[in-house]
């Protein structure tokens, strides 16, 4: 019996896969909540440090640039060490540091603040995915994967709800300081979860760390086709939500209270269409669902960029991070599934990363157009030359649906 089964085998076993879940979810929407809460305020806090929207993005930039460097960290301890102690670590780490953001004198230390929230952020999401996905029953994978992912949506979601609440009364600082709070309560739940059946079955905590990077170099193949297929996802996500709010209140001129009510409705679409891509994703396949997520998404560009009302504006929201989200809730399961046994704490995780890090100029990207284009013309044209070639690259990549857990080899060839 595979570890991948035995995950759920027991009420013991069946609780520990639901504390598993809860952990990563937890984990990654605090952490998502304390990066979107920047995206919020960036024209507040350029306001004080005396910089411009298109600067205060390279403080996004910063943090998304750094985070390969987190992966790479505790992506290398949870393989060696098991997945827990390196994500109680950074989720000491990042929240230390989204604390000190608020408490930044000048631009130049929130700048060194936010490259150093970005080593934190990287290191949640890999180790947390490979802890989760072990820990549940193949059959579930999807599903689960998409409750996952969705976390970062409800952080999103709940940025946009400080933001109507607590920044209109006390301004943006206090933001950062309930960000760094929150992500403690998780250490809880984590002291209750065990280490994966499939991490104890692989043989990663017992190789010496040449035989280690030996197997790295076995599947240099896959990886990079991972860092690329996370390169376009990370280009569809940032392109469609990081400046979003700045075109809400920059183009359309509403106020926090409305941008973060249209926030809002756009991320309960997003942890929707996560959710149920993901379940499709266990019946049809996960590239099936991603690309075709990729495709309705560019169908959706003008009515999410050029609606007409604030009703349209709010639907083309909703259904836009529904397919964007969508295709992301099944990257959890899909690229664990494509990683080795002996490499699933590092290969993931730094695979996303990376891509993270090519992708990391997308706001900057659409800022530096907006002088010659509207925001809505900046943004719709760069996610529609996203979305086209994300569904290309997921399409043309390989697909392990459903693969057992612990009972592969150490590292699996190149296919």
């Amino acid at each position: 019996m595979s570890a991948t089964t035995m995950a759920a085998s027991s009420p013991e076993q069946r609780a520990n896969s639901r504390n598993a879940v809860l952990a990563g979810f937890l984990g990654w929407t605090l952490d998502a909540f304390d990066f979107f809460i920047l995206t919020y305020v960036l024209v507040q806090v350029g306001a004080e440090f005396h910089k411009s929207v298109a600067q205060m993005t390279m403080t996004i930039t910063a943090s998304l640039m750094m985070r390969p460097i987190g992966a790479l960290i505790f992506g290398l301890l949870a393989d060696r060490y098991g997945r827990r102690l390196p994500l109680i670590l950074d989720v000491l780490f990042y929240s230390a540091v989204e604390v000190l953001s608020g408490f930044a004198p000048t631009y130049r230390t929130f700048f060194i603040l936010r490259l150093l929230y970005g080593i934190g952020m990287g290191g949640e999401w890999g180790v947390g995915a490979s802890l989760a996905m072990e820990s549940v029953p193949a059959k579930w994978r999807g599903i689960l994967s998409g409750v996952l992912q969705e976390g970062y949506a409800l952080g999103n979601l709940l940025a946009a709800v400080a933001f109507w609440t607590v920044f209109p009364h006390w301004g943006w600082r206090p933001m950062f300081f309930i960000g760094g709070l929150p992500a403690l309560l998780t250490l809880f739940i984590r002291a209750k979860v065990k280490e994966s059946d499939a991490w104890k079955a692989s043989a990663a905590s017992k190789m010496h760390w040449r035989d280690y990077f030996r197997a790295v170099a076995m599947n240099w193949k896959r990886f990079l086709y991972l860092v690329l297929l996370m390169t376009m996802m990370n280009f569809m996500s940032h392109g469609t939500q990081d400046l979003y709010p700045t075109f809400l209140q920059q183009q359309h001129h509403f106020n926090a209270r409305t941008t973060a009510i249209i926030s809002v409705i756009s991320m309960i679409g997003a942890i929707t269409g996560g959710i149920l891509v993901g379940l499709i994703s266990d019946h049809f396949g996960r590239r099936r669902a991603m690309a075709a997520s990729a495709l309705l998404a560019l169908l959706l560009v003008p009515l999410w960029v050029f609606a007409p009302s604030m009703l349209y504006i709010a639907g083309g929201a909703f259904l836009m991070q529904f397919m964007v989200q969508g295709a992301w809730g099944v990257v959890p399961a899909h690229i664990n599934e494509l990683s080795p046994d002996a490499l699933r704490g590092f290969f993931p995780g730094f695979a996303y990363q990376l891509g993270v890090l090519f992708a990391a100029r997308a706001s900057n990207f659409e800022a530096l157009m907006t002088p010659h284009f509207t925001y809505a013309e900046a943004m719709g044209l760069f996610a529609a030359i996203v979305f086209l070639l994300g569904a290309i690259v997921i399409a043309a990549g390989p697909e392990a649906h459903r693969i057992s857990f612990g009972s592969s080899e150490t590292a699996r060839p190149d296919v």
